[in-house]
């Protein structure tokens, strides 16, 4: 269903607030833009708002009152030139292959640690710091051993604030509770274990049928069942029986198997279903 254009619409002099949402997340985004847009130059902005790549955007508009007005599939065409108005919805549905929350999976970033030693260099983390002061004699006087002054002197400064990791330390919290790291790695152990078994049950060269949660279904062959260089844990090297994936069977440096660039993908072993699975007949071959 396409959103019908507006004959004779000049778009180019006003804006309209739209509200933003994805195949990929459950979240709204309100956008104001101009009416003078191409569908061209929407996906581009739309692109900073939603993570997926233009050239995998599909466009659906959407009433105030979500009903479906038609699809914006015309990248020439000016946003003002179909029926959109302040409160309508543009959905993006994203083609590129990602998984539903991948741009918000915040455990895939690379994250900055400081060195233990780095770490012991700042003050307030080896249990105290700065100048260490001896109690004030009976009869009162200077606080701190200084040569005389013609000013009273002033008492010793505050040590500085204790860290982060000191205060986590004492308290045995976060990575210093032993218990919860005992817990975590016992539950890595577990589910690198399940992980393994459900691999060691996929026989190369079978059928197969991959589901990941927030794509469609997929039929290949199973080519590579193992460990891999690029992330841990075990991987299952499927050539699709349609140009779905994302290589031909390499990472970075490594060769894992061969197949025709865009039919291969690593998924994980859970979302691999061996089986009875043939080629799919789109019935092509009947139609001339």
């Amino acid at each position: 269903m396409k959103a019908a254009v507006v004959p004779g619409a000049e778009p180019g002099s006003g804006s309209v607030l739209l509200s933003v949402s994805s195949s990929l997340n459950a979240r709204r985004a309100p956008k104001r833009y101009s009416t003078g847009l191409t569908v061209a130059e929407l996906k581009c902005k739309l692109e900073l708002v939603v993570g997926s790549p233009a050239s995998c955007m599909e466009l659906e508009l959407y009433s105030a009152e979500d009903e479906l007005l038609g699809r914006l599939d015309c990248d020439e065409a000016l946003l003002g030139s179909y029926p959109v108005c302040d409160g309508c919805r543009v959905h993006v549905i994203d083609r590129s292959g990602a998984r539903i929350g991948e741009y918000e999976d915040v455990s895939q970033v690379e994250k900055y640690e400081m060195p233990e030693s780095d770490y012991d260099k700042r003050p307030g983390d080896s249990g105290g710091g700065g100048p260490q002061c001896a109690a004030p004699p009976p009869g009162g006087g200077p606080q701190c051993a200084a040569p005389p002054l013609p000013l009273p002197l002033s008492p010793c400064p505050p040590p500085p604030p204790e860290s982060l990791r000191s205060f986590l330390r004492q308290r045995q919290w976060g990575r210093y509770d032993a218990e919860a790291a005992q817990r975590r790695a016992q539950e890595q152990r577990q589910r690198r274990d399940q992980e393994a078994a459900l691999a060691a049950a996929l026989p190369l060269g079978s059928r197969c049928l991959v589901r990941v949660p927030g794509q469609p279904c997929r039929r290949g062959t199973i080519m590579y069942v193992g460990q891999t260089d690029f992330k841990p844990g075990y991987w299952v090297g499927v050539r699709y029986d349609e140009p779905l994936g994302k290589h031909d069977g390499s990472m970075g440096s490594r060769r894992y198997f061969e197949c025709q660039p865009k039919y291969g993908a690593f998924v994980k072993p859970q979302s691999v279903t061996p089986g009875d699975f043939p080629e799919e007949d789109y019935g092509l071959e009947d139609e001339l």
